[in-house]
C-alpha cells in the first residue's frame, strides 16, 4: 500500500516535492514579511495593516546553526529507537529580509555548515502511519541531497 504524503502541519509549506516554499505573509502597507502567516499579528507596527499570503524564497544563506541535544515537543516524533541529536539551522532569506529556523536534512553535521553558505529548503518525513507520510521543511545546504550526499 502506498501512503499519501501530508504536512505535519498545515498550512506552513506547499507540498511540491522538487521545488517546496514556505508560507508566509506580507504587510501590504509596510512591506514586512513573516513566517507563519499567523506571526503577522504579532507585530504591534502591522496591527490593523492586510497581510497577503506569499511564498517565501526556496534558498537563503546560513546565519547561524547549533545541535539540538534533547527532543523537541510535539509535533516532533522520535524517528528511530531513540532520540540522537540533530542540526538546527537559522536561514536568512535575503529577499524578504526574514530568519527562518529549521532542522537540517538528515546526514548533515555541524562540521559540515559555515555561516554564510547557501542554504534551500527540502521537505522530509517526520513519521509515518498506515496511510500516511508526515512532512516537514528542513534546510539543505545548495548541492546536497535529502539524505546529505552530494
Amino acid at each position: 500500500m502506498t501512503r499519501t504524503s501530508v504536512a505535519a502541519v498545515e498550512g506552513f509549506f506547499t507540498l511540491d516535492a522538487d521545488e517546496p516554499r514556505l508560507i508566509g505573509g506580507r504587510a501590504r502597507s509596510r512591506g514586512s514579511y513573516f513566517f507563519p502567516k499567523s506571526l503577522a499579528g504579532s507585530d504591534p507596527a502591522c496591527l490593523g495593516d492586510e497581510i497577503d499570503e506569499v511564498l517565501l524564497s526556496r534558498t537563503g544563506e546560513l546565519w547561524s546553526f547549533t545541535t539540538g541535544e534533547y527532543a523537541p515537543p510535539a509535533p516532533y516524533v522520535i524517528p528511530g529507537d531513540e532520540f540522537e541529536p540533530y542540526v538546527v539551522a537559522a536561514v536568512r532569506l535575503a529577499e524578504e529580509n526574514l530568519v527562518v529556523l529549521g532542522q537540517v536534512v538528515f546526514g548533515v553535521s555541524v562540521d559540515d555548515l559555515s555561516v554564510g553558505m547557501e542554504m534551500e529548503l527540502a521537505l522530509d518525513v517526520l513519521y509515518s502511519d498506515d496511510e500516511h507520510d508526515y512532512l516537514v521543511w528542513k534546510w539543505a545546504p545548495v548541492g546536497m541531497s535529502k539524505n546529505g550526499e552530494e
